[in-house]
C-alpha cells in the first residue's frame, strides 16, 4: 500500500532528519533512509497572445505620447472620477473670497519613460456625464466629455516639476508635482454646492453625480509618458476670523477633492506595436508587452511532476518540500531601454478575467505573482506548493486542462509594509493587484531555459 504524507512536519518528527541527499538516518527496526530530491527535468511551453482589453483597476495614471524603436508608439489618456472632501471650510470663508485653485498632479522621482526635454502640453476637461461601469482601455470618451469644457492646460516635463512631500507610516516620501491652473469658478462652485447640499460630499458615488469627473489628455508633443500616482484639487483662499475683538484675514490652502485608489480611473491606451516584435510573436518567442499589449499562456506540467513524483516514491513515504519555476528573460532591445515588467501574475487561463474583475489576491493555488530580480535576470514564481497539494489531495492526482493552462500576465502590484514593534517585525503585505498601467514593459521569456522544479523528501523503507 501506499503512503504519502504530505506535512513536512509530520514526516520531519518521524525521521528526525535535517537536509540531506540519500543519508542513512541510522539503525532502526525497520532500517529506513531519507532523502531529499530534486528534480527539473520538466519543461513548459508557451506562446504570447494579445492582450490589448485590459480591465481599469488601478490609480495609476499614465500620460503621454511615446514612440520607441523595438517597442512601438504608447498614447495614453485618462479619465477619472474624484472623492470630496467630507470637510470645508465655510465660516468666514464666502465665494469670493476663494482667489484661486489648481490641479496638482505628482510622479515618484523618475516616474517617466522617455526624454525628459520635449516640451508637451497637458489639457484637463471636465466630464459632463457620469463615467460607466466597466471600464477598459479602450474606452472612448468622445460622449462623456465637450472640447469647450477645458478646465486648465499646463506644459509638463520632469524638468518643470516641483518636489513636494507627504508624511506617512514608514516616514516621509519624496514626489515631484505638476500643476495645471483651473478656474476659480469650480472652486467657487464646489464650495456653494457644499454649503446648500452636504449630502453631496457624503459619498464619491454622490459626488458624481454633482461632477462627474475629469479627463486628462497629452494636446501637444511627444516623447515621453509620465505616471501620475496622485491627483488633488487644491484650492487657495481668504479667512475672516476675530481674535482677542481683533478682525483679522488669514491665506490658507485645501485640497477639496482627490483622485485615490476609492473613485473609479481608466487609463485610456492605445498601442501600436512595432513591427520588429510583433515578428518576434510571429517567430513563436514568448513576449510580454505592456500596457495592454501581449501576454503569454503556459502549458505547465504539472500532471508530469505529480505522475513522476509518485512513480518515484512508490510504496515508500514521501513529502513534497517545495515546487517552483523560474524564467529567465532577454533584453528584446529598445530605444530608451525599456524594461521587463516589474511584476508577473500567473493564473489560470480560465479564471483570469474573474481575477481582475474581482479585484482579486493570488492564492498560489490557481493564481501566483513573482518579482523581477534583476540580477538574475529572471521572474521566480516561488509558492507553488499549494498548487500542486490541490490537486494530489482534491482531486487525486489528475490535474484538469484549467489546471495545466495558465496565463502569465504583466501586473501593477500595491503592497503596504507594516510597522515594526517590539513583538513583531515589520512585513509588507500585498493589498492590491491589477493589470500593468504604470509604464511601459517589454521582455522575452525565455520558455526554452526555463526550469520547474520539485523538491520532495523520501523515506524508504
Amino acid at each position: 500500500m501506499k503512503h504519502i504524507f504530505y506535512s513536512l512536519l509530520t514526516l520531519a518528527a518521524v525521521l528526525g532528519f535535517q537536509s540531506c541527499v540519500d543519508d542513512t538516518i541510522g539503525s532502526s527496526l525497520t532500517d529506513t533512509r531519507a532523502a531529499i530530491i530534486e528534480d527539473s527535468s520538466f519543461v513548459i511551453t508557451g506562446h504570447s497572445v494579445p492582450n490589448q482589453r485590459i480591465m481599469a483597476r488601478t490609480s495609476t495614471q499614465l500620460v503621454g505620447l511615446l514612440k520607441a524603436d523595438g517597442y512601438g508608439t504608447l498614447s495614453s489618456e485618462v479619465v477619472t472620477q474624484f472623492i470630496p472632501s467630507t470637510i470645508i471650510d465655510t465660516m468666514g470663508v464666502s465665494a469670493d473670497m476663494i482667489d484661486s485653485c489648481r490641479l496638482m498632479l505628482t510622479i515618484s522621482p523618475n516616474g517617466f519613460t522617455g526624454d525628459a526635454q520635449p516640451p508637451m502640453r497637458l489639457s484637463v476637461y471636465r466630464l459632463k456625464e457620469q463615467l460607466p461601469t466597466p471600464l477598459y482601455s479602450d474606452f472612448d470618451p468622445t460622449d462623456y466629455y465637450d472640447e469647450s469644457g477645458l478646465l486648465g492646460s499646463n506644459s509638463y516635463s520632469p524638468k518643470s516639476t516641483v518636489p513636494v512631500y507627504y508624511e506617512t507610516s514608514s516616514g516621509q516620501i519624496e514626489y515631484e508635482a505638476v500643476y495645471v491652473p483651473m478656474p476659480v469658478s469650480l472652486a467657487r462652485e464646489i464650495q456653494t454646492e457644499y454649503r446648500q447640499h452636504p449630502e453631496t460630499f457624503s459619498s464619491p458615488t454622490a459626488f458624481a453625480k454633482f461632477f462627474p469627473g475629469m479627463y486628462f489628455k497629452n494636446s501637444y508633443g511627444s516623447g515621453r509618458v509620465m505616471n501620475f500616482v496622485r491627483t488633488e484639487f487644491q484650492v487657495f483662499y481668504r479667512k475672516r476670523s476675530t481674535i482677542l475683538e481683533t478682525d483679522t484675514t488669514t491665506n490658507n490652502t485645501a485640497t477639496y477633492m482627490a483622485a485615490t485608489p476609492e473613485t473609479l480611473q481608466d487609463n485610456i491606451i492605445s498601442l501600436d506595436v512595432d513591427a520588429s516584435v510583433k515578428q518576434r510573436v510571429a517567430d513563436g518567442q514568448a513576449i510580454i508587452l505592456a500596457p495592454a499589449g501581449y501576454e503569454v499562456q503556459v502549458r505547465f506540467p504539472i500532471q508530469e511532476i505529480i505522475d513522476k513524483f509518485n512513480t518515484d516514491v512508490g510504496d515508500d513515504l514521501g513529502v513534497i518540500n517545495k515546487l517552483e519555476l523560474t524564467i529567465p528573460v532577454e533584453d528584446t532591445g529598445t530605444a530608451y531601454d525599456i524594461a521587463p515588467p516589474t511584476n508577473l501574475l500567473m493564473v489560470k487561463t480560465s479564471k483570469k478575467d474573474e481575477f481582475i474583475a474581482g479585484d482579486s489576491l493570488t492564492n498560489n493555488k490557481d493564481s501566483f505573482y513573482a518579482t523581477y530580480n534583476s540580477t538574475k535576470r529572471a521572474y521566480v514564481f516561488s509558492g507553488l506548493r499549494a498548487y500542486i497539494m490541490n490537486i494530489i489531495d482534491n482531486q487525486g492526482g489528475a490535474a484538469s486542462d484549467d489546471d495545466i493552462n495558465l496565463t502569465i500576465t504583466p501586473v501593477d502590484v500595491t503592497t503596504y509594509t507594516t510597522q515594526a514593534s517590539y513583538y513583531q517585525e515589520a512585513r509588507t503585505v500585498v493589498t492590491k493587484i491589477a493589470p500593468m498601467v504604470s509604464a511601459p514593459a517589454i521582455t522575452r521569456l525565455r520558455l526554452d531555459k526555463a526550469k520547474v522544479k520539485i523538491t520532495y523528501s523520501k523515506q524508504m523503507m
